[in-house]
């Protein structure tokens, strides 16, 4: 089955960058909606962004709109978040996830079928 794995995580000071990336492995499911969530030390899993099959739409959380971004390849399975200006309120384990179907984004975890063990990232001040 699909497998997802996160990688680009680690240590950064407050208001540098890192870029996370997500791979597909097993099946790949080619030109479906991705989509990163993190879950804050002590929090709930939370919506980061995501991005549509043909990389066309993208949606973001407030709080890291115009910090992040989101992109996908050309094969349309693999997806970044390119992440700048890291703040301490961005410490989470960070979560791929692909939505088996093909409709439109979405910020709910219900909506997405597989998930990575996330990558843990750190700011610090």
């Amino acid at each position: 089955q699909v497998k997802l794995q996160e990688s680009g995580g680690g240590l950064v000071q407050a208001g540098g960058s890192l870029r996370l990336s997500c791979t597909a492995s097993g099946r790949t499911l080619n030109n479906r909606p991705m989509a990163w969530f993190r879950r804050p030390p002590g929090k709930e899993r939370e919506f980061v962004a995501t991005i549509g099959w043909n990389g066309d739409t993208t949606d973001y959380a407030t709080s890291v709109k115009g910090r992040f971004t989101i992109s996908r390849d050309g094969d349309k399975n693999t997806v970044y978040l390119q992440m700048n200006n890291l703040q301490p309120e961005d410490t989470a384990v960070y979560y791929c996830a692909l939505d088996r179907s093909k409709g439109g984004t979405s910020v709910s975890e219900s909506e997405y079928d597989y998930w990575g063990q996330g990558t843990l990232v750190r700011v610090s001040s």
